[in-house]
């Protein structure tokens, strides 16, 4: 039976590839920028929808939750946000508004702008706050700016492999926070090198396939929009190491917006900025802090609420904004 649903969902995947929609109307129909929605499973087949009109099935309490922050650019003070530490404290006070207490809170990257010691020390200070006292990181580029990364990994690299890569297990979920932002390739792309890759293989072997698995990175394990660096050039050899579990969620920030796809069993999220917008792919000349009116940016920053539920196929992924 559960062959068949899958079968089922490969076709519905294949339709939709052949429907005509080329990959950058199916990108742009990806975008949403402020947006909230819910993956979750109907008869076995993933559906998404509206934040608002999921209400009723996110405030369902699953076995566990978590949250997502990214990109908080502490110590950015351009136009398109001149107080990021403000909007930052927004999100914590969100977070701790919640209904329900997260276990944990992960963070994708970007904690600083230039990643200084002073930039840290503040976001540290933000953090306490949190209801969720427990927080994981994954570097982004602007936190090796300066020092290749030694500041962050003495803060917040503690038991990790490498250049900060490591995995954990939380009530039956397997998580493995990557770092793609070590060794940058020419035009900005993402790149996890042979040693991670290694390390990934060996963590999930053994492992049951019935396993959910959360990777996260900073910069999108999948590509979508070269042009601007938007993507990981040897993402597909990690992704392959997951094409025997039955549920895999993929969780990145970089881009400031949210965008989402299924491969399969494989559901891919982007989320918001705690800092600025960038613009949509290939809608301005290059990537970078997008200004909008100041009673605006508000709705275009936020977090993302993921919520598990022992027996689901997919994790249920809630974004929603600041303001």
């Amino acid at each position: 039976m559960q062959d068949k649903k899958q079968d089922f969902i490969d076709q519905k995947l294949q339709d939709l590839n052949n429907d005509g929609v080329d990959r950058r109307g199916f990108l742009k129909c990806m975008a949403w920028a402020g947006t909230g929605l819910v993956w979750t499973m109907s008869g076995g087949i993933p559906v998404s929808q509206a934040f608002a009109k999921s209400a009723d099935h996110a405030g369902k309490r699953g076995d566990f939750s978590f949250v997502q922050i990214s990109d908080s650019h502490i110590g950015f003070n351009k136009p398109a946000n001149p107080d990021v530490t403000a909007t930052l404290q927004t999100a914590i006070d969100k977070i701790n508004a919640m209904p329900h207490k997260p276990d944990f809170i992960i963070h994708t990257g970007d904690l600083s702008q230039l990643s200084k010691p002073s930039e840290f020390d503040t976001l540290d200070q933000v953090l306490k706050g949190a209801s969720a006292k427990q927080i994981f990181f994954v570097p982004g580029e602007h936190d090796m700016l300066t020092d290749n990364g030694e500041e962050y990994l003495q803060r917040y690299g503690k038991g990790t492999k490498g250049t900060g890569w490591s995995s954990f297990d939380h009530k039956g979920v397997h998580f493995v926070g990557l770092v793609n932002v070590a060794n940058l390739k020419a035009g900005g792309m993402g790149s996890l090198g042979h040693e991670q890759l290694e390390w990934l293989e060996d963590d999930l072997k053994g492992r049951s396939a019935s396993t959910p698995i959360v990777l996260f990175a900073h910069i999108p394990l999948w590509t979508i929009y070269p042009d601007w660096g938007w993507g990981t050039d040897d993402s597909e050899q990690a992704l392959s190491y997951v094409k025997r579990f039955g549920s895999v969620t993929v969780l990145n920030g970089h881009i400031h917006q949210i965008m989402q796809k299924i491969e399969g069993k494989v559901s891919f999220h982007t989320a918001m900025s705690t800092a600025f917008p960038q613009p949509a792919p290939g809608t301005a000349p290059s990537a970078g802090p997008m200004k909008v009116p100041a009673e605006q940016l508000q709705k275009v920053l936020g977090i993302t609420d993921v919520n598990y539920v022992r027996g689901q196929h997919s994790l249920a992924v809630v974004d929603s904004t600041l303001g």
